[in-house]
């Protein structure tokens, strides 16, 4: 388990689930709002959304290892991983992959109809934003992809209906995407020189990294504006969820100021913002 922990990062579901629930919750308001049936227990939804969530983050993170061993066992700050260093070799990798798949599918399979319908479109995010970077410097775009389809998914799975609203949800996909996207320009500062030499694209080694950090912050001002849309078309005149939207353009202006601190910027704080943004949804959808 320590070694399945350490090979697909765990961890970075602190980045996921929080904006994956709040998707569930914005399906729950949709649902109160339209005088509609609640088909399942809450409680039951939220389990098999966990075991979604979990299995297609290990999907996406198995994939991108195995994708990306032999790039990696070239750059000191990767070469640690399992794969290059050894520590697990491709046969294991693949077995991590297909069991993500597995419980991902069993999942969606549990949700709903619609759920299972569309399960193929984050798998085929998963296989193909690894390749990205090869390529392309908006590689960025292809990681926030592949964690903001996670609030549609946890919308879908109480609400599988698609007309206007939905268009909360819409907003919040659309904020994690830039979210995650400028996140991970400034996660890509520490390989700037690494990926210079390699001819591998991204905005700090196509810009620099002042530059690239620059549009990441003009990034963040968007996402943030995508936020407050959400805000006006849900939560307008609640004073608590208007305090939170404050604190969560507060952590993404923090963020940016202590981007030369990788390590503060992109686990410590983003971690935080991601529960502040889940705190925003459920009080504005007022389940607290």
């Amino acid at each position: 388990m320590k070694k399945y922990f350490s090979f697909v990062k765990i961890e970075h579901t602190l980045f996921s689930l929080p904006v994956i629930y709040a998707g569930m919750a914005l399906g729950y308001l949709a649902i109160t709002k339209n005088g509609e049936p609640i088909r399942e227990s809450l409680w039951k939804i939220g389990a098999w959304i966990l075991l979604a969530a979990t299995g297609a983050r290990t999907v996406g993170f198995a994939m991108n290892r195995i994708v990306d061993r032999h790039i990696d066992a070239k750059n000191p700050r990767t070469a640690i991983r399992d794969l290059p260093a050894g520590k697990m070799n491709l046969r294991q990798a693949y077995i991590v992959l297909f069991t993500g798949v597995a419980a991902y599918l069993l999942a969606a399979s549990q949700l709903n109809s619609l759920c299972l319908l569309l399960s193929p479109i984050p798998l085929a995010v998963f296989c193909f934003y690894p390749f990205l970077k090869r390529f392309t410097i908006f590689s960025h775009f292809g990681v926030g992809l592949s964690l903001a389809l996670g609030p549609l998914g946890g919308y879908f799975a109480v609400r599988p209906i698609i007309d206007m609203a939905i268009l909360p949800a819409i907003f919040l996909m659309l904020f994690t995407w830039l979210w995650v996207s400028g996140f991970d320009i400034i996660y890509s500062t520490s390989d700037e020189e690494f990926d210079k030499r390699e001819g591998l694209f991204s905005f700090p080694s196509r810009f620099g990294k002042k530059k690239a950090l620059q549009y990441s912050g003009m990034i963040h001002i968007f996402a943030f504006a995508l936020l407050i849309a959400l805000y006006l078309s849900a939560f307008y005149g609640s004073i608590v969820a208007a305090s939170l939207l404050i604190t969560v353009g507060f952590l993404l202006y923090f963020e940016q100021r202590k981007a030369d601190d990788v390590e503060l910027a992109f686990f410590k704080i983003n971690a935080v913002l991601g529960f502040v943004v889940f705190a925003f949804v459920i009080i504005g959808v007022k389940l607290l």
